[in-house]
């Protein structure tokens, strides 16, 4: 069956083209454009003020070991399960007398004892997915029955909008693949690695959608070709609208960012970063912290941090990714206070699914069900908020640890009480919150 091409702005978004545009990639009409659209000239209603609150979520992708992370020290179960993968009691960062956390993760022991860390265990759903597609999905859809087909953040995205056109600032994904969480009916986020390459990226792809895009930015097409619809010269209109606005955003992304490695500064920013630690995580998150202190009005930001999938050999590479986390997020949240920025910025982390209790013979975890979640920030109730699921066999789920908080609980306090929405409505029911902000 052939796709029906695309020619209304509503199509034309709600199919997956992220709006998002570099020099090198703009349709050949913004150059026969005498004025582009500044970013100034936005919907006001599209643009959050300089106190508006922002969202910084990191991906824990691959399935996050949340018992290795947040270790029960006093469960002799525990270290039955894991005869060879355990962390040591004597080596555990102390939290309670019955938690400690990883001790690569010194970087979240100092968030912890500053507290500027809500930590929840056990977050999950019911009949957990195993897949990491499906479990992804279901994250970030916000829907354990797979209903929902656009993101929880996409849906909050799109109801800042107020009847106006989409910022595509509004929400920026340092990623290799635009995150379907920011994927609305009518918003789609701006998406890249590194700032350089800006361009325009397809959420999903399709050669009809292609040739739709290449059909209404034809530079020769000065007449509705035949067979047209009566509506393609509106939608142009549009898409020239967006484009150039996109093009005036791509640029002051890249500057925010610090998108020129030769720029001032740049090569030292690099370098601090690198002696802070934190590895690829943490020049994402410095990349961010450039464009909240730049003014960008950017409401939710989405980085990833890879590898969790340790189903072999994991002692070693789950210490060093706990490492590069915690002294990630620790900078950041430190920097964000020295620009006095901290009280407008919430990070949360969040992982498809954790690891099983028992290890498997390769020193590694199979995937399994409930892991914890990290909440920072200045404005977070500290501490450790929920307990840790029971380790008793009769209590597990097929060798799982058993949730018992749902993710959907921590999306309703974030979007409710930090981000001042209607979470009911975009999460498509009501969850009793944790009273994570304080």
């Amino acid at each position: 069956m052939i796709e029906p091409t695309i020619h209304t702005r509503r199509g034309f978004l709600s199919r997956g083209l992220a709006l998002v545009s570099g020099a090198a990639t703009v349709p050949l009409f913004l150059d026969r454009t005498a004025l582009a659209m500044s970013g100034d000239d936005a919907p006001a209603a599209a643009r959050p003020g300089r106190d508006q609150p922002i969202l910084v979520v990191i991906q824990l992708a691959g399935g996050n070991d949340g018992l290795n992370t947040l270790v029960p020290i006093r469960n002799d179960r525990y270290y039955s399960a894991r005869p060879r993968i355990a962390v040591k009691k004597s080596d555990a960062l102390k939290l309670s007398d019955d938690i400690g956390l990883n001790p690569a993760a010194d970087g979240l022991k100092r968030l912890f004892d500053d507290g500027h860390l809500s930590i929840i265990q056990g977050v999950g759903y019911p009949n957990p997915n195993r897949s990491h597609f499906v479990a992804t999905d279901i994250w970030a859809t916000g829907d354990p029955e797979m209903r929902k087909h656009d993101g929880w953040l996409g849906r909050y995205l799109d109801c800042t909008c107020a009847g106006a056109d989409p910022d595509p600032r509004g929400g920026i994904a340092i990623t290799q693949e635009v995150p379907l969480a920011m994927i609305g009916d009518r918003f789609s986020p701006v998406s890249f690695s590194t700032p350089g390459e800006l361009t325009w990226r397809s959420a999903s792809s399709g050669k009809a959608r292609q040739s739709a895009f290449q059909e209404l930015n034809d530079a020769g097409d000065s007449a509705p070709a035949a067979g047209k619809p009566q509506d393609s010269a509106s939608a142009l209109a549009y898409l020239e609208r967006v484009a150039m606005d996109a093009r005036a955003s791509a640029a002051e992304i890249q500057r925010a960012a610090g998108a020129q490695s030769n720029a001032p500064g740049a090569r030292v920013r690099a370098a601090a970063a690198g002696r802070r630690g934190g590895g690829q995580l943490s020049q994402q998150l410095g990349m961010v912290r450039r464009m909240i202190a730049a003014g960008l009005p950017t409401r939710v930001y989405y980085v990833s941090l890879g590898g969790f999938d340790t189903h072999a050999n994991q002692p070693g590479r789950h210490s060093q990714l706990l490492n590069q986390l915690g002294d990630a997020m620790s900078s950041f949240i430190g920097d964000l206070k020295s620009d006095g920025l901290l009280d407008r910025v919430l990070v949360m982390t969040l992982s498809e699914f954790g690891r099983r209790v028992a290890e498997n013979a390769s020193q590694g975890t199979d995937h399994g069900a409930a892991a914890p979640m990290f909440i920072a920030g200045s404005r977070v109730k500290p501490g450790i908020l929920t307990d840790h699921p029971s380790l008793e066999p009769n209590q597990l789920d097929r060798g799982d640890l058993t949730w018992k908080t749902d993710f959907r609980s921590v999306y309703a306090d974030v979007l409710g009480k930090w981000l001042k929405v209607d979470a009911e409505g975009i999460l498509g029911g009501k969850f009793n919150g944790l009273s994570i902000i304080s």
